[in-house]
């Protein structure tokens, strides 16, 4: 009798090592269908799919037919002992032989044969993640099990896999790569789960739900059930708990053929509906001749559905000892099977009527055969001979089913409340920021009233106050000034009362006052005419001594010029004796590397001293000592003096600013010197010159001398706030010399490696720079820029890990690095690609890139470092940083990625 399901799984399928297939030899081919050519496509509008398929604007898919053997159970172990398999597979030639007796076998091509021993994994990979990928694209999809009771149909599609995780079947597994390939956010993902029972659509999901009735729409013949549920699903669990409550409520019962029974058809509809953007740069020829302008991007709605179809098994009552009441069940379980033959037939042969509405069965997958969804078949068979007829059906089933081909069309319609949604939103954006634009505006108003005001009344206020200080000035000034007038006309009057009184003797006084006057007038002509002649006099004396002291000042002048000729003679004399001093010292330096070099020649060893993973390695030998003494540069700088030597980068002549460039380099490189080379001004003479000389030579040592300086962590900071990094892009921008690039990357590189030089080195446009230079090809400079492209990485990952101040993605990435660092992740030059898997791997650890890296193919690259790296410390750092990430997971389990 049937009865609902208790959760168990059944139709266990598991695969025996080491199984053998029949060893028959096949007599003929009965039927053969090539994969690379699909069969003729039907034009009759009456196809399973009805008019949906009939478009012009489809794209062709054949259905995809898969067959998969189950291994001997225990029954069959022992009532088949005696007798060979039935069934013989050829996987590789993707055929399979039928044995009709001892002397002849038939022949069949599937699109996959899967032997007794394929792993769910693989069986899910070659039937249904095609169908799933297509589902994702916007595409409707169909995956079907068909076969008799007890072959594996349940196993293979149904399968929760609770206990051994290898063992899910496909529907857990197409859920699981739908809902990595969708967002929660912008798409949403909904179930139905229904069985065909006695030819009644009951819902698993609800039980009191049991009659569910189809409704077609009329224009376009799409089938729909509204009356089933829906769930949203918005995690893995969350569907297996449902997957879990259905099959508790599925009708199974115990047969001779298999102990629980599929009694009803099992659809799984997986409802997807996502969101996407399509850009439309290309527009019509007359808009691209009448506008510049360029239309928006719609958005776009795009509805697919998955339905997974676990059917039950075909049976023969003899076989199965149905009876009474499973008797009715097994009799319409072959009956919707024959009707699904029967309609598949008529496809096949291009029947000008497909009988659909024979059955419930084919009315609900009328899209799958013939229609719009692209469509993937499994037919499940068993070994044993006793089921030859039964098999035999299975396969001729599968062959019919192969010659189906569907139109496969995208269903995708324009979001208008989402676009609605989002002008809505941009509408109260604006309308807000007019308002807070307008309330600043009456705000600024106001307050421009109020300071007006304010003003206008503060200035009538002094303008009164200094009226009123002038009208009281002027009134003390008349009162003075009519004081004065009185006084003076008082005055007046009594001076001519007086000279009427007195007039005689004032005459005779006066005639003798004027004979006095006229006497010292006499006098005083004389005494100025004595007074002229003194002054000609002392003239002509100044005269004669003047003519005189020109002589003499010519000779002081000639000894002067003299004086300065030699003084000038003097110091290119001492510039002279500097050059030669620093010649001399560098010529024995280079005699005694040569020296060094040939005594390690002699002794096997070979000499390795222009290395170029750092730019001052070759000058690592200047500071050892030599026969005890002091190391040349050194004992030049003492003997010298740093001061004069840098006033040579100011001096007129180019092969003396020329040296004195070399030998401030060579001074640089050694750790002692840098810091008095910076208290002396030479990083500012050096910047100096990288700025004002076009002269190559120059530029390219003031480059190395400057990447010297910036291994100091002190200089570092110097170097940027004096502008260095500007000068130093600048420099690679006009270079082509590719040593020049070097020292001009090897510098870059060294302020790399300054976490609080990161925000500034990537604005004053230090890392386009470093990326400017890689189109010089030299593997040198290619190696100093990965170098600081890894020494910015490190940084940004030692940010992120220590303070958590690093939000968003990495600046290497704004700037367009990670194309590059893919592209030479396994270059052949050893120190260019250490630094880029070291690279990658610090990328990697912030979760904000991980995105960016899986769609630039940085992912693959991780894996490969994570096995074949020659150094160990960073092959576990990927492994490490690979396992770590969420995001990372996710891709590689849905690649299917084994690290």
């Amino acid at each position: 009798m049937a009865s609902s399901r208790n959760g168990a799984s059944r139709g266990s399928m598991r695969p025996i090592p080491g199984a053998n297939s029949s060893n028959l030899r096949s007599s003929s081919f009965k039927s053969r269908i090539p994969s690379s050519a699909p069969a003729p496509r039907r034009n009759s509008s009456a196809s399973l799919g009805g008019g949906a398929s009939g478009g012009d604007n489809g794209v062709p898919g054949r259905v995809r037919v898969a067959v998969r053997l189950r291994p001997r159970n225990a029954d069959e172990s022992v009532a088949d002992a005696d007798f060979a398999d039935c069934v013989e597979l050829q996987p590789e030639l993707k055929r399979l032989k039928l044995r009709k007796n001892n002397w002849d076998t038939e022949t069949y091509e599937f699109d996959e044969v899967l032997t007794e021993a394929a792993s769910q994994k693989r069986v899910y990979q070659v039937v249904a993640k095609p169908v799933v990928e297509s589902v994702l694209e916007g595409y409707n999809g169909t995956v079907m099990a068909y076969g008799q009771t007890g072959t594996g149909k349940t196993f293979t599609l149904g399968r929760l896999g609770d206990e051994d995780t290898a063992a899910r079947g496909i529907m857990v597994r197409s859920m699981e790569d739908i809902m990595g390939g969708t967002s929660l956010e912008t798409d949403s993902v909904s179930v139905s789960y229904l069985q065909l029972y006695m030819e009644t659509i009951q819902d698993l999901l609800d039980p009191t739900n049991d009659n569910i009735a189809i409704v077609e729409d009329p224009k376009t013949g799409d089938v729909s059930l509204p009356g089933a549920t829906h769930v949203e699903i918005r995690n893995q669990q969350n569907f297996l708990e449902l997957l879990q409550l259905g099959e508790t409520h599925r009708v199974a019962a115990n047969t001779k053929l298999n102990t629980e029974s599929s009694r009803s058809h099992a659809i799984l509809m997986v409802h997807v509906k996502r969101s996407v953007v399509e850009n439309e740069d290309s527009a019509s020829n007359e808009l691209e001749n009448s506008s510049h302008f360029v239309r928006p991007s719609k958005p776009l709605i795009r509805r697919s559905k998955l339905v997974l179809v676990d059917l039950a098994g075909s049976e023969r009552v003899h076989k199965s000892g149905s009876e009474g009441h499973m008797l009715e069940e097994a009799k319409s379980i072959n009956l919707s099977l024959s009707a699904l033959g029967k309609c598949i037939n008529a496809i096949a042969e291009n029947s000008p009527h497909v009988p659909l509405r024979d059955s419930k069965l084919t009315r609900l997958l009328r899209d799958s055969f013939g229609g719009t969804a692209r469509t993937s078949l499994i037919v499940t068979i068993g070994p044993s001979p006793r089921h030859r007829g039964e098999t035999t059906s299975t396969i001729l089933f599968g062959q019919r089913a192969m010659k189906v081909e569907n139109m496969l069309k995208i269903k995708e319609e324009f979001d208008y409340k989402s676009l609605s949604k989002k002008l809505e939103v941009q509408l109260d954006k604006v309308i807000a920021e007019n308002e807070r634009q307008l309330k600043a505006f009456d705000d600024d108003v106001e307050r421009i009233n109020r300071q007006a005001e304010n003003r206008i009344s503060e200035v009538e206020k002094n303008f009164a106050e200094a009226l009123e200080k002038e009208k009281l000035k002027c009134q003390m000034e008349y009162m003075e000034s009519v004081k004065k007038l009185e006084e003076k006309l008082i005055s007046n009057q009594r001076n001519h009362e007086s000279g009427k009184r007195n007039g005689e003797v004032n005459g005779v006084v006066t005639a003798s006052e004027l004979t006095k006057l006229k006497e010292s007038l006499e006098n005083e002509i004389k005494l100025r005419k004595a007074a002229e002649e003194e002054v000609n006099k002392l003239k002509s004396q100044s005269t004669l001594k003047t003519r005189s002291g020109e002589g003499e000042d010519a000779g002081i002048s000639r000894l002067q010029k003299l004086l300065e000729d030699e003084a000038l003679q003097k110091k290119k004399l001492e510039e002279e004796v500097t050059i030669l001093r620093s010649q001399l010292v560098q010529l024995t330096f280079e005699a005694d590397q040569m020296r060094r070099c040939l005594d390690r020649g002699a002794s096997g060893n070979s000499y390795s001293g222009t290395g170029t993973d750092s730019l001052p390695s070759r000058h690592s030998q200047a500071r050892e000592s030599v026969n005890g003494q002091k190391a040349p540069f050194a004992t030049l700088c003492e003997q010298v003096g740093l001061q004069k030597i840098l006033q040579l980068l100011e001096s007129d002549d180019a092969n003396i600013r020329i040296h004195a460039v070399k030998v401030v380099a060579n001074l640089a490189a050694e750790e002692a010197n840098q810091e008095k080379i910076v208290e002396a001004g030479g990083l500012t003479s050096l910047l100096m010159l990288l700025r004002s000389y076009e002269d190559e030579t120059v530029r390219r040592v003031a480059a190395g001398a400057i990447a010297n300086l910036a291994m100091n962590e002190v200089s570092q900071q110097l170097i940027v706030d004096q502008g260095g990094i500007s000068l130093l892009s600048l420099t690679a921008a006009d270079a082509e010399d590719p040593q020049t690039l070097r020292m001009v990357a090897g510098a870059i590189a060294n302020l790399c490696g300054n976490d609080k030089l990161q925000a500034r080195l990537w604005s004053d446009g230090g890392i386009k720079a470093l990326l400017g230079m890689v189109r010089c090809g030299h593997p040198d400079v290619l190696a100093q820029v990965a170098r600081g492209i890894a020494n910015f990485a490190k940084c940004e990952s030692r940010a992120t890990s220590q303070g958590g101040v690093k939000s968003g993605r990495s600046l290497l990435i704004e700037d367009g690095a990670l194309p590059w660092i893919v592209q030479h992740a396994n270059d052949e030059a050893a120190p260019i690609r250490r630094h880029i898997e070291l690279a990658l791997c610090h990328l990697a650890q912030h979760e904000v890139n991980a995105k960016e890296m899986i769609s630039g193919g940085a992912l693959w690259e991780l894996v490969r470092i994570s096995k074949e790296c020659s150094r160990e410390d960073i092959r576990s750092l990927a492994h490490r940083t690979l396992s770590s990430s969420p995001v990372f997971r996710s891709e590689i389990r849905r690649l299917g990625i084994h690290f």
